[in-house]
């Protein structure tokens, strides 16, 4: 029996010393440069808002942070790299929906996406935007279907890289319409835009922030944005789902996560400071006049939308037997 007590009243002083040494690291919090993980090159929509983060982050918490871009498919190596880090805020990943399709895509990944990451804020939301060839008779999403439906098979659609949220997107309106439309993969948006702006494939789900300025030039024609409301950018466009699919609301997000089991305090301290920053003119003005979306949720409601868009899209991607290459 002594020996038990003993053991017992030993166990909860290491409780307490680690509990100790949490706090005290999470007031110190930081004393030393912070590394923010993007798993996407250089260039593209995530870096630019990683970029923004870090500059800004650095000035409010007076420490660097710095930006290391781990590119590979859905984002696995800079995902692994952050999960298997130390809890203590100095390592953070700037995720995006390809946090929400990875373990469809790859089941045999070697990290959980739920249980190995902290949410930590929720900084921006960012429509997709339909759009056709100019020369394809179409001028509206109804139009698009009913076109598509006499054509079973005929029409291709590209939505970037396999198993992307515009890939997805698409599949998901096949879905809902029973329409039969055939996916053209490209390595990214950089790739499929020179044959979308030639004619060669017909319909091309894209990133608001991207597709603008051609729809305004008359290099492709806009028929209607992914989200829930219309966009700041296209706002002469109606929603998918006001355009004969009630419900379809579908985003790009970017939100920042830590490893698991870093400490509340520190959690709580970026999540303040992320969420000041994207309030800021200079950082969301630009955003929102581009058709994007500032964030500023806290990390209980970045783990929400991550557990509804790891249901939606394991649904999707097993009803049209989508494998990643």
């Amino acid at each position: 029996m002594k020996r038990t007590i003993g053991i017992f009243v030993a166990t909860l002083g290491i409780i307490a010393a680690v509990a100790c040494a949490n706090e005290t690291g999470a007031q110190s919090y930081p004393d030393r440069p912070i590394k923010l993980v993007v798993v996407a090159p250089a260039g593209g929509t995530a870096d630019l808002v990683a970029r923004t983060l870090a500059s800004k982050l650095s000035e409010r918490l007076g420490q660097q942070v710095i930006v290391d871009n781990r590119p590979s498919n859905a984002g696995i190596l800079g995902y692994e790299m952050v999960a298997r880090a130390e809890p203590n805020g100095y390592t953070l990943v700037l995720a995006t929906g390809t946090l929400s399709t990875v373990q469809s895509l790859y089941p045999g990944i070697r990290f959980d996406p739920v249980k190995d990451f902290e949410p930590v804020a929720w900084v921006l939301s960012t429509p997709y935007v339909v759009t056709v060839r100019p020369s394809l008779p179409v001028a509206s999403m109804q139009d698009l279907i009913a076109y598509a439906k006499a054509r079973p098979g005929k029409l291709t659609y590209s939505g970037g890289t396999v198993g992307a949220q515009q890939h997805l997107s698409g599949e998901l309106l096949k879905r809902i319409h029973g329409v039969d439309l055939l996916y053209v993969p490209y390595k990214g948006s950089g790739s499929m835009l020179p044959d979308l702006l030639s004619g060669r494939i017909d319909v091309a789900i894209d990133n608001v922030l991207l597709m603008e300025p051609y729809i305004r030039s008359g290099q492709v024609r806009g028929l209607a944005v992914t989200g829930a409301t219309r966009s700041q950018a296209l706002p002469e466009l109606p929603t998918v789902a006001d355009s004969g699919s009630p419900g379809f609301d579908v985003v790009g997000w970017f939100g920042v996560f830590a490893p698991a089991r870093t400490p509340e305090p520190i959690v709580h301290r970026l999540n303040a400071e992320l969420a000041a920053i994207m309030r800021r003119p200079d950082v969301a003005d630009p955003l929102v006049a581009q058709g994007a979306k500032p964030e500023s949720g806290d990390p209980d409601e970045l783990g929400k939308l991550l557990a509804r868009e790891i249901s939606l899209w394991r649904r999707v991607i097993k009803d049209a037997n989508i494998r990643a290459e």
